[in-house]
């Protein structure tokens, strides 16, 4: 037993160390977004792809960038336009003349962290393109079937407040991230802190890439050693019992899918090996619950009209389900 504790208490240390670094860089270079980080780092720790959504100029791509840099792993990033095509995406083959055969040319897919920039600005064909490596990690061209990075991860990102030449995502699309993380304002002090950043160069373009803090393989590892945090049985309930009773509620068109459920079980393990805790709480649960589940639920046209937002809804679903002693 006591063997037991000290591997899982290394486990949670590792990923402690290195979750720890890429947290305090995260928040020097991106001021004043705390918990959209943690919910970034939770979705990285848990295999997990991150819809990202806010107004323009509020970091989103500044943050992905960011995040690339310091693990020291391949970015790629794909500005989605309304005449994009999935080959613009996945790669084609091109014939050539030299060797009279056919070479791929790969797509920007074939990358380790991946910049879906404004998806829902191209139509849901091109939108489709992102499926297979989402869910599978892997891409099919022409009859073969390409195997993307082991570290592999899509953060797209969506204008809340633009809705002409969009296309909404298709809910089996929307299904494939993990979080929907909504990204605002910075809040008291820390839009000044920016601009101090700012006019100290901090934020210059021109500027060497910042230092590294982690690997690709640090990251990786960290995931295999998730599986090592404990779920007791009371935790497993009170998830089925809370995605079942979504599925009952009156507001709702549809509640939370069978792999919002892994989703959710998976992210609550991540919050909690980063906050250091070998086992998963209700508290984990709780925290993650608003991200996993705001773009899974439909409402009711009823619902809509009468103003019923999701976050309200998720709260009154938090509230309805009685919380493990």
């Amino acid at each position: 037993m006591q063997e037991q504790l000290k591997v899982e208490s290394s486990v949670v240390e590792n990923i402690i160390d290195v979750f720890g670094r890429l947290r305090t860089r995260l928040n020097e270079m991106i001021v004043g977004q705390e918990m959209v980080i943690d919910q970034v780092l939770i979705a990285l720790l848990a295999d997990g792809h991150v819809l990202l959504e806010g107004v323009p100029g509020t970091a989103k791509t500044l943050l992905v960038k960011t995040m690339a840099r310091i693990i020291g792993t391949d970015y790629g990033r794909i500005q989605l336009t309304p005449d994009m095509l999935p080959s613009d995406i996945l790669g084609t083959s091109i014939y050539d003349l030299a060797t009279k055969t056919f070479a791929l040319k790969r797509g920007p897919i074939f990358t380790s962290l991946l910049l879906a920039d404004e998806i829902n600005r191209t139509p849901p064909k091109t939108q489709s393109a992102l499926l297979e490596a989402m869910e599978e990690r892997q891409v099919s061209l022409d009859g073969r079937t390409e195997v993307l990075p082991e570290l592999f991860m899509v953060v797209a990102t969506q204008n809340p407040i633009e809705f002409e030449g969009t296309y909404p995502l298709p809910e089996a699309q929307l299904d494939r991230f993990m979080l929907k993380i909504v990204i605002s304002y910075p809040q008291g002090d820390a839009e000044k802190q920016m601009l101090r950043n700012w006019q100290n160069g901090k934020y210059d373009r021109h500027v060497p890439p910042v230092e590294p803090v982690a690997t690709a393989e640090e990251i990786v590892e960290c995931r295999k050693q998730l599986s090592g945090i404990k779920v007791e049985e009371s935790i497993i309930d009170y998830l089925y019992n809370l995605v079942t009773k979504s599925r009952t509620l009156s507001d709702l068109q549809l509640g939370a899918s069978p792999r919002s459920a892994l989703s959710w079980l998976s992210a609550a393990k991540a919050h909690a090996a980063i906050e250091g805790k070998d086992f998963v709480t209700p508290d984990n649960i709780k925290f993650v619950a608003e991200p996993v589940l705001r773009h899974r639920f439909i409402l009711t046209p009823e619902a809509e009209l009468d103003g019923v937002t999701c976050s309200q809804i998720i709260s009154n679903l938090m509230r309805q389900v009685p919380v493990p002693r």
